[in-house]
């Protein structure tokens, strides 16, 4: 059976203890460096590989301090401190001695306890009502997904009109080929959403994530129930302001449930 793109670009050598080895994968490139979404799903892999791990995560924190080479890498996982309930793992992923990247991540036991879930999934076509998103002229990475959007797509990208829209979008998003959701892919997807001033001003300049932020509501059977469907992901920005700007997304699976959701901190400039 073929490897999925994914499970291959996730592949991590252990070392020791909480050092691990791997190397950046073509089918994740992006425009410089490889996609802000493989970064955080293969810090967060490993803890996933990580036999300390006592629970699935909950909360994941990455920051992008500097572009990833096309060359092997080390990340080193520091279990911090942990109880009976709760895990805090630091974590940084460097190149030639220096760090690329650093995260944090907890992880938590999910107990049968007092539940309410107040948000709603905006309304959108069923994923089968809407044609796939061409990705021709797009980095690598976006054709390792299969995109239908409901609103703010980038069919008309790059635009000179002037013309300040909404930065808001409503996408049906999947792995493609399609492959049954685990907490590593869904890291990958919290990400998956175009920077939002493409999609607000229209325009191309350098861009790219700072920081993110990715929390998890579902469990890994509830996950793994989930199978391959596709989520409906929601995103959108608040402020462009001094060359940064904030950028929110959610992700709902079919049935109406908050899957995961977060927050980003992007740059850019002229």
């Amino acid at each position: 059976m073929e490897t999925h793109p994914l499970d291959e670009a996730l592949r991590l050598e252990r070392l020791e203890e909480g050092l691990w080895r791997g190397a950046p994968a073509r089918p994740y490139a992006n425009m410089a460096g490889p996609f802000g979404g493989w970064t955080a799903a293969i810090l967060l892999n490993a803890v996933m590989l990580d036999e300390r791990r006592l629970a699935d995560p909950i909360a994941l924190t990455v920051n992008y301090c500097a572009a990833i080479l096309a060359e092997p890498f080390v990340i080193e996982a520091k279990l911090q401190r942990g109880g009976r309930t709760t895990q805090h793992w630091s974590l940084e992923l460097k190149q030639e001695g220096a760090v690329a990247a650093t995260a944090s991540v907890v992880c938590g036991v999910r107990k049968p306890v007092w539940s309410h879930a107040a948000a709603r999934a905006s309304e959108a076509p069923r994923w089968d009502a809407l044609p796939r998103a061409s990705m021709a002229e797009r980095p690598e990475w976006t054709r390792r997904y299969d995109m239908r959007f409901a609103a703010g797509g980038l069919d008309d990208f790059p635009r000179a009109d002037g013309e300040i829209r909404s930065a808001r979008s409503l996408v049906w998003l999947q792995d493609f080929p399609a492959r049954p959701l685990d907490f590593p892919a869904l890291a990958a997807l919290s990400d998956a959403f175009f920077v939002r001033i493409m999609v607000a001003r229209g325009t191309w300049q350098p861009m790219a994530t700072v920081t993110l932020t990715s929390y998890f509501h579902l469990g890994d059977e509830e996950l793994r129930a989930l199978g391959a469907a596709p989520l409906l992901g929601e995103a959108d920005g608040a402020v462009f302001r001094g060359g940064f700007a904030d950028q929110s997304c959610s992700l709902w699976s079919e049935d109406g449930r908050l899957v995961a959701n977060g927050v980003q901190a992007t740059w850019y400039k002229e």
